[in-house]
């Protein structure tokens, strides 16, 4: 029986590499003024492992609260416990919103006026109100994906 083996590549370190260099470096506090630090590069880089595995860990937090609100705002309707739903929310800083899809029509009539002289009865109906008509939302709850003009006709 033929066995292989299995090696992991060496990691080649630079001639020039020094752990305990002393870096100075800009730190930047969100919107105020920037900082300069001096370390030794092993403290940045454990620095910087530490902030990566921070950043891991927020993550899959990050994810297992997404996935309690889809549990809560699925059953919160139908629950014989929602005071404790509403908590766990509260507690995960949760906004309990469902998103519900919708559609409507609305029937919309006007007038329009042209020059005949300028445009010698060439006019399409259905382009000037398709490209006149838009549809808009004053409540910040609802968002429009989509419109449509349709049925166009002169009366």
């Amino acid at each position: 029986m033929e066995t292989t083996e299995t090696t992991t590549p060496a990691v080649t370190v630079p001639d020039t590499y020094n752990a305990n260099l002393l870096v100075t470096y800009k730190v930047i506090h969100g919107y105020s003024d920037a900082t300069y630090e001096t370390d030794k590069v092993a403290s940045i880089e454990w620095a910087l492992h530490n902030a990566r595995q921070t950043q891991k860990s927020n993550g899959v937090i990050l994810n297992k609260i997404d996935r309690v609100k889809e549990i809560i705002c699925e059953a919160y309707a139908d629950s014989q416990d929602q005071d404790t739903l509403r908590e766990i929310a509260e507690a995960l800083d949760i906004e309990l919103i469902k998103e519900v899809e919708w559609s409507a029509s609305i029937e919309v009539s006007g007038t329009y006026s042209f020059n005949i002289l300028e445009n010698d009865y060439d006019m399409d109906l259905e382009s000037e109100v398709t490209d006149a008509l838009y549809a808009d939302s004053n409540n910040g709850n609802i968002e429009i994906n989509d419109t449509e003009v349709c049925n166009v006709r002169e009366n």
